[in-house]
């Protein structure tokens, strides 16, 4: 029985879309697989590792029966890869395999029984749904997902609080060291809606948001719908549907940790300070990423050293009229929030060489970046 005849890119792309989250090893083999599920000439492609589910769905020619199967993702995709993109390919099913065909090659695959795939349980209680456009969701995620924690004991650190209220989506992320906070606006109202996304999670959205505006005429336009329950999110964008459970816990209240009215600020160009910091970050050591950053009336100057007795020594002119402060901090913390935008200019708001600083953009209300200062 033939299951679906196409161009390689078209399989492909489809595959691969899913197969994110799919991870090499697992305790139950089937998690290694692509649940295919065949209606008439609708193929609907799932992968699941028991927390997140995602599914896709295209139409390609092949044999009208209904057929349901799993096979390796990670075998078919780099079968796939290794095949011409404007190669057509055929995958059929005979006897508890599949057989992959395109030009003169031949693959034959073992597969699992269709019935014997984990599906992710839905919850019945999401809320209300609202979209924002996926690039609106991509930009967000890019200017806070570098603050996540990674392996904390703290497992609510380890992802993004989404926090939906009245018109606003607020998204946060915070290692305990540093904190980044972006909004956008929604189209409807929202009841409050609070919850965490894990870090997979939000790395694989981040993966598969589109950037660009999309055609308004494309399904959903280009939009990302989103519907939150008590221990699942449920995503729909692209033709493809993504399910996750959620972090429990109490995520900080990211407030009273953002500084209000700082006696000093300074509005400065963002890539030069990304490249004076990036070139001291050089002549920091492994374990110690320590800057120290000087400002005084009209100049920045930037210096780190190691164990070697190296320095490095940078100057940068300022617009800067304020106290004379000398401050460290971790160069890794300023040098990812810089990396991760996309405008020209910054302000830096400070209060001494001992209270966190403030990072945000002037065109930009929404963004937030508070740092912790350490000592040196």
């Amino acid at each position: 029985m033939i299951v679906l005849k196409a161009a390689q890119e078209k399989v492909l792309g489809t595959l691969q879309a899913v197969s994110g989250i799919v991870e090499r090893r697992h305790t139950l083999p089937i998690l290694a697989n692509v649940l295919i599920l065949k209606s008439g000439n609708q193929v609907e492609f799932v992968t699941s590792d028991l927390e997140i589910q995602v599914r896709t769905t295209a139409q390609f020619d092949g044999d009208a029966d209904d057929f349901a199967t799993s096979v390796g993702a990670r075998k078919m995709i780099d079968i796939l890869r290794s095949m011409p993109s404007d190669q057509n390919v055929t995958l059929s099913a005979a006897q508890n395999k599949l057989t992959l065909t395109g030009g003169k090659s031949r693959f034959t695959l073992q597969t699992l029984p269709a019935e014997d795939f984990p599906l992710v349980q839905e919850a019945h209680d999401f809320g209300p749904s609202f979209s924002v456009p996926q690039q609106t969701l991509k930009s967000l995620i890019s200017q806070v997902h570098f603050a996540m924690a990674v392996h904390d004991i703290r497992y609510y650190l380890n992802g993004i609080l989404f926090v939906a209220e009245g018109k606003t989506l607020t998204l946060v992320a915070t290692d305990g060291h540093r904190l980044a906070l972006a909004q956008a606006t929604l189209d409807v109202e929202c009841p409050r809606q609070e919850v965490i996304l894990p870090r997979k999670t939000v790395l694989e959205l981040q993966r598969l948001l589109k950037d660009e505006k999309k055609d308004e005429a494309e399904e959903g336009g280009g939009l990302i719908e989103m519907r939150f329950a008590g221990n699942q999110a449920k995503f729909v964008f692209s033709g493809m549907e993504f399910v996750t459970k959620l972090v429990e816990g109490k995520f900080p209240d990211y407030n009273r940790v953002i500084p209000k009215a700082h006696r000093n600020s300074v509005t400065l160009g963002r890539a030069p300070l990304l490249a004076s910091l990036q070139r001291a970050a050089i002549l920091t050591s492994e374990k110690f990423k320590g800057v120290r950053l000087n400002f005084e009336p009209g100049l920045l100057r930037i210096a780190s050293s190691n164990a070697e007795q190296e320095e490095a020594k940078e100057e940068i002119e300022i617009d800067y009229g304020g106290d004379s402060i000398e401050i460290g901090f971790n160069v890794t913390y300023l040098v990812d929030a810089l990396a991760n935008m996309s405008v020209d200019m910054i302000t830096i708001a400070l209060q001494d060489s001992n209270s966190s600083a403030l990072i945000t953009i002037p065109e930009q209300s929404g963004f937030k970046y508070v740092v912790m200062p350490m000592r040196i």
